[in-house]
């Protein structure tokens, strides 16, 4: 359902972008440029955000969320056949920061500097605790209150920190201490 959505908003985006550039070219009579292809992600999280997309730093983060929305859950698993939220954390920053983390989201909140909710950057790690006193779930700050997971009910996601479910579960912010990222990609 959730492709099928993102499906229509990208072909809504095309097709008004496609007329406006139609526009232009009959009015100016001049050639204009087609959009770039490998820029789908951030012009997709651009719309869905409401961020301008030079504003978005880190395209190739936006690039693997993107590719990964919809991977259905496993726990335990690291593809896109099926992939758990501490899985779909370590690829993240793994593929788009070169960096490893822990494999299980206890282990990656030990690595991490924590920072409250209001000091999150693009690119943070969220911390939850649901229905449990030890932390159980984690995903990757996007900003404008967004987050990236695995969530189990419906894979890959994209979810707000602000809906009640989250808020109620929130439990820290974290930021990969850069002494530890530096150790860890040495080794």
């Amino acid at each position: 359902m959730k492709k099928i959505i993102i499906f229509t908003l990208l072909v809504s985006f095309f097709l008004t972008a496609k007329a406006q550039n139609s526009k232009q070219s009959s009015s100016t009579a001049t050639k204009t440029e087609v959009s770039d292809p490998d820029n789908l992600a951030s012009q997709f999280f651009s719309q869905v955000m409401g961020v301008a997309v030079s504003a978005t730093s880190n395209t190739k983060m936006y690039q693997f969320i993107y590719d990964w929305l919809g991977t259905p859950y496993r726990l335990g698993g690291d593809t896109k056949k099926g992939i758990d939220c501490s899985g779909f954390a370590y690829e993240l920053y793994n593929k788009t920061f070169n960096t490893i983390i822990g494999n299980n989201s206890r282990n990656i909140f030990s690595m991490v500097n924590p920072i409250n909710k209001v000091d999150l950057k693009e690119g943070d790690l969220v911390f939850f605790k649901i229905h449990s006193k030890s932390i159980s779930h984690v995903g990757v700050y996007m900003g404008d209150n967004k987050f990236a997971h695995a969530s189990s009910s419906k894979g890959v996601m994209i979810s707000n920190l602000q809906e009640p479910y989250w808020q109620r579960y929130f439990y820290k912010g974290g930021r990969v201490l850069e002494n530890l990222k530096s150790q860890l990609n040495n080794d």
